[in-house]
């Protein structure tokens, strides 16, 4: 049995001053979440948790509220971020 995402996060034992840092300084963070095995999962926790603070997911506290302002229906985003991955896996047809 897998243990919780964050035991595959990219940024785990990262220094938290990169993770929360603010302005410009937060491209250095959201650089950690590119290549991040579970990118998905830590943004649905911080917007499903409406995380107010750090880079989640590769999105900052800012980029997350505007979200969250443009779609304030989703329940969980959980739901919609796996089901766009799903979507964005499956091979397309010809």
């Amino acid at each position: 049995m897998r243990g919780h995402w964050s035991e595959d996060a990219a940024c785990r034992g990262a220094d938290p001053e990169v993770l929360f840092a603010e302005s410009a300084q937060q491209t250095r963070a959201k650089e950690v979440c590119t290549a991040c095995p579970v990118r998905t999962e830590c943004l649905a926790e911080a917007l499903d948790s409406r995380v107010e603070f750090g880079v989640w997911g590769g999105m900052t506290e800012r980029e997350r509220r505007a979200l969250l302002r443009r779609r304030p229906s989703v329940v969980s985003w959980r739901e919609v971020l796996e089901s766009a991955r799903r979507e964005q896996e499956q091979p397309r047809a010809s």
